[in-house]
Order: structure tokens, then C-alpha cells, then sequence
């Protein structure tokens, strides 16, 4: 049973076909025939070949494929369909080393973690968006977020109006509109709205004089204190809530959360601190180009002082150079954790594992290797002064990583021996 669950996976059509549509490519043949129909010509269904395994033509042509959509800017789409890819490639492989079990539970480890820096990313871009718009490769991207900002603005202004779409996991909203919909009670011939709670009731009830006194302390508290108060409160659970979801799920539930989700989560959360730098220095530049130098420009009609064309031009490479090494970086935290990785950045990292401890070493669930954390680079830190900047591919260390032209040539040599030897007897 165990052996067949293994080759589960290997069961599913998995040809040139399926690999080109998974990331959005046109399969060359489709598109011939499509040409083909459009010059008026005719052809036969019968002349038309099956499509052909996965070989290295299928790899070129996702590769340009790719290149092609990518040059005319990357959108979160092409982002999304390489991480799945990714997911499925790596889901099939852990099935064949160990079981359809294990793989599942690893791949869901590796999808919550992707999932922090992912949602992360789309916070980033969303900040960036007025930038990203400016960039040529990344102005999809800024579409993108300009996009999700408003149906999220959108979605929350439907919400409270109309009471619809509020979920369990949002029970601000769904006490708030609880709330005004059960003290509020309009009468169908009328079209007057009534409130029918407790309070308005007694109010309902004083006599005169004293009535003047009480409704507008009445109309004050339920039109200015309550929504004012509820306002408030919902920023603060806003601002909270993140880091309430942390200490909840990778302080109280360590037992249970994965090394792997709490050492992306945390490392995120450190960052975190970081970025707001590099963020509110881009606003600055960004407000002083638009709104202080770009208008000097047009001052005069048939003159622009070059001075204020080289200070734009050298605020466009600054904004340029931080967002995307800022959003290249956040990329490449989550292809990490996607694949069950970690990578080393100096200060952050022992940061992190100083929250979390160490990577266990006898669970398959843990992720992939740290080499920083052995006992041999630990004493070498203590003596070095400046920190280390490398430590391998995912973590695999730097004893062997540069040592691949040498292990080539070496498998290369051993294949002409084998060659060699019929000739030799």
C-alpha cells in the first residue's frame, strides 16, 4: 500500500501540454493552427500530433515563454504560478523520498511560511505602489496593488453598509453591525428609523423638562462616542492583531508550530523594524521629486535647467535601486520558505534564533540546513571580526560550495576511464 501511495503522483498525464498551460505558455502547435485558421487555410484534425512528453524542448519553451510575459512587466500572476510550480515539483519529490503523508504535512509547512512572505510582499507593494507605477518592469505590479488596495476599500465600505460578507474571523465588524442592526428598526411605511435598545427606550419614556437635557447627551453618545470609540478600537486590533496572532501561535503554541514557520515569522517580524526606514526614505524622495523638483521643470516653456534634470534622473536610480533590492530580497525569503529553506543574513539571523533556540536536528519537519549553527562556525565567529556574509547555497555551508569545477572535472575524467577500459582489454 505504502509503495503505491509513492507512485501516486507519477500516475497524473504530466506531458508538454499540461507543463505549458500550468504556467500560461502557448504550445507552438496551438498557436500554428491558430495562425493558421486565421489566413483562411484549412487543415485536418487527424494530421494534428498528440502532445509530446516533457523533454528539454518543454523547459526551453517555458523559459521563453516566461521571458516573453515577464518583459512587458511581472504582475503577481507570474508570481503566484512559479510558486506553485514550486510546490508541486517539491510535494512529487518529498513523495518519492519518503511517503504521500510526510509530503503533505512538510508541503504544508513550507505553504503557511510562503504564505507570511507572501502576504508580506503584497503589504510591500502596496506601500510602493505609487513607485512601482513609475517603473517600467514593475508597473504591472504597482496596477496590481493599486487594484487590491481598492477592492479591499470597496469590500470593507459594502461591509458595514450592508451587513454582508462579514466572516467569524472578523468579530469587530460582526459585533459592530450586530449591534446597529438589533438597536435599529426602520418602519416599512414610513421609511423612519427607529432605536428600539434598552437606553433609547428609557429615554423614550422621560417627561419634560428634564428630556431636553438628557436627548442631546443621548444623540451625542450614539453619533460621536460609540463610532469614535469603535473606530479606535478597531485601529488598535489592526495594529495588534499581528503580533497577537505571533505570540499565540509561536510563543503559547510552540509545541505545535513547525521550526520552520517560526523562524520565517520571526525573522519577518525583526525586518520589520528595518524596512520602515528604507520605506518612509522613499515617501520623502518620491514627494520631493514629484512635488518640489518636477515642477521647477516646467516653469519655463523653451528652457530646463539641466541641474534639476540630473537631480530627478539621480532620485529615479536611488528609488529604483532600493525597491528592488527591497522587493528582490522579499522574493527571495520566500522562494526560501517555500522550499523549506533558510538563508543567513548577519545581525537578523541571530536575532532570530535567540527568540526560537536552534534548528532540532532529528526532525524531518524542521526544514533544510543551517550551517551557522553548528559548534565549529560558532567558534569561529568569536574570532572573527568581521561576521560571515555566506554560508552556501540554502544553507548547506561553504566547505564545498565552490568546489564544483573541481567535482566535474572529476566526474568527467571518471567517464572517460569507463570509456577507455573496452579499449584498453
Amino acid at each position: 500500500m505504502f509503495y503505491f501511495l509513492k507512485i501516486l503522483p507519477l500516475l497524473i498525464n504530466i506531458d508538454q501540454e499540461t507543463v505549458l498551460s500550468w504556467f500560461g505558455v502557448e504550445d507552438p502547435q496551438v498557436r500554428d493552427i491558430q495562425q493558421a485558421s486565421i489566413n483562411g487555410y484549412e487543415f485536418n484534425l487527424s494530421t494534428i500530433e498528440p502532445s509530446t512528453d516533457v523533454s528539454l524542448d518543454t523547459f526551453r519553451l517555458v523559459v521563453e515563454g516566461l521571458w516573453n510575459k515577464i518583459q512587458d512587466g511581472l504582475t503577481l500572476a507570474d508570481i503566484e504560478n512559479v510558486l506553485f510550480f514550486i510546490l508541486f515539483v517539491r510535494f512529487i519529490i518529498l513523495v518519492i523520498r519518503y511517503n504521500l503523508k510526510t509530503s503533505f504535512y512538510i508541503t504544508c509547512i513550507g505553504i503557511f511560511a510562503g504564505y507570511l512572505w507572501y502576504r508580506h510582499l503584497i503589504d510591500l507593494i502596496s506601500m510602493y505602489r505609487s513607485v512601482l507605477l513609475k517603473l517600467p518592469f514593475l508597473n504591472k505590479l504597482g496596477m496590481d496593488a493599486v487594484q487590491l488596495r481598492s477592492m479591499h476599500r470597496q469590500t470593507t465600505l459594502t461591509d458595514l453598509k450592508l451587513g454582508e460578507n462579514i466572516h467569524w474571523y472578523n468579530p469587530g465588524q460582526m459585533i459592530y453591525y450586530a449591534f446597529t442592526k438589533g438597536m435599529i428598526n426602520v418602519d416599512s411605511e414610513t421609511g423612519l428609523r427607529y432605536y428600539i435598545d434598552p437606553i433609547s427606550m428609557v429615554i423614550s419614556k422621560v417627561q419634560e423638562p428634564a428630556q431636553s437635557n438628557i436627548v442631546s447627551i443621548y444623540y451625542k453618545l450614539y453619533n460621536k462616542i460609540i463610532p469614535k470609540i469603535y473606530d479606535i478600537c478597531s485601529k488598535f486590533w489592526s495594529q495588534l492583531s499581528g503580533v497577537a496572532a505571533y505570540a499565540v501561535i509561536t510563543r503559547i503554541g510552540k509545541r505545535y508550530c513547525p521550526y520552520l514557520v517560526r523562524w520565517h515569522w520571526t525573522f519577518l517580524l525583526i525586518i520589520g523594524m528595518i524596512e520602515q526606514i528604507f520605506i518612509y526614505f522613499i515617501y520623502r524622495v518620491y514627494y520631493f521629486q514629484t512635488f518640489v523638483l518636477i515642477p521647477q521643470t516646467k516653469t519655463y516653456v523653451n528652457y530646463v535647467d539641466p541641474n534639476l534634470i540630473l537631480q530627478v534622473n539621480i532620485l529615479n536610480g536611488v528609488i529604483a535601486c532600493i525597491v528592488l533590492t527591497h522587493i528582490g530580497f522579499i522574493l527571495f525569503g520566500l522562494f526560501h520558505a517555500i522550499w523549506g529553506q533558510y538563508f543567513y543574513v548577519p545581525f537578523f539571523v541571530e536575532n532570530t534564533e535567540l527568540h526560537i533556540g536552534p534548528r532540532p536536528k532529528n526532525s524531518i519537519y524542521s526544514g533544510g540546513n543551517t550551517a551557522w549553527q553548528n559548534s565549529e562556525e560558532k567558534e569561529k565567529n568569536l574570532n572573527r571580526v568581521f561576521p560571515k556574509l555566506w554560508y552556501g547555497w540554502f544553507g548547506n555551508g561553504t566547505r564545498n560550495s565552490w568546489n564544483i569545477g573541481n567535482k566535474l572535472s572529476i566526474m568527467i575524467i571518471n567517464i572517460f576511464k569507463k570509456l577507455q577500459r573496452p579499449f584498453q582489454d
